[in-house]
């Protein structure tokens, strides 16, 4: 009998370490409505345009050397690997922490550069206010580095900022992040497909 116990607590030990293990958060981001402006300089607000979808959002700046551009990569790298069905499921936003310097217009060009189809991507541009409430709620840090001015007296400077992609569920929880430039893609997928069934 002490055998049985011993057996079942184990077996429930295991899955509810195995659930815990898969989806470490469940932290619900939907709450409150941040406003921004997407690549075509339309108001959206976030996460409200992805409702019902799985979505892989990450914080980046454009004018980063590698990071960020890595982890574009990455996003785009669990796009291609997913079906046409499993993709209807799934969406792709990328908030800039840079929103100065970011334009629409800029993230446009940051994103066709890279081949980017906007039917399920959206780059997003706001003020001050809604992008610290963004950073804050996804426990994004971005703090400004060396600086200079070009020839033409422009201000450029680099930023250091956390590395991360953040899946969120239909339901609009945040259920895991990833490093995002150095991500397992197939972790990924992994994760995104358990959400699909």
């Amino acid at each position: 009998m002490n055998k049985t116990i011993t057996l079942i607590l184990a077996f429930s030990l295991t899955l509810f370490t195995a659930c815990y293990e898969h989806f470490p958060l469940k932290q619900d981001v939907s709450r409150t409505q941040n406003k921004f402006l997407n690549q075509d300089s339309i108001e959206v607000k976030f996460p409200d345009l992805v409702k019902d979808k799985i979505t892989l959002m990450a914080m980046v700046y454009t004018h980063c050397p590698d990071i960020c551009p890595m982890t574009t990569h990455n996003m785009q790298l669990v796009e291609s690997k997913l079906s046409e069905k499993e993709l209807d499921n799934v969406r792709f936003v990328v908030i800039s922490f840079d929103p100065n310097r970011d334009t629409p217009a800029v993230l446009k060009k940051f994103a066709e550069i890279r081949d980017i189809v906007f039917d399920r991507w959206s780059f997003l541009s706001g003020d001050e206010r809604n992008t610290k409430e963004v950073m804050l709620k996804f426990d994004v840090k971005a703090v400004p580095a060396d600086s200079s001015y070009d020839a033409e007296g422009n201000l450029s400077y680099y930023i250091v900022h956390t590395d991360r992609i953040s899946l969120i569920d239909q339901d609009g929880v945040l259920r895991k992040n990833y490093v995002g430039s150095i991500a397992e893609i197939n972790e990924i997928l992994e994760d995104l497909k358990y959400l699909m069934k």
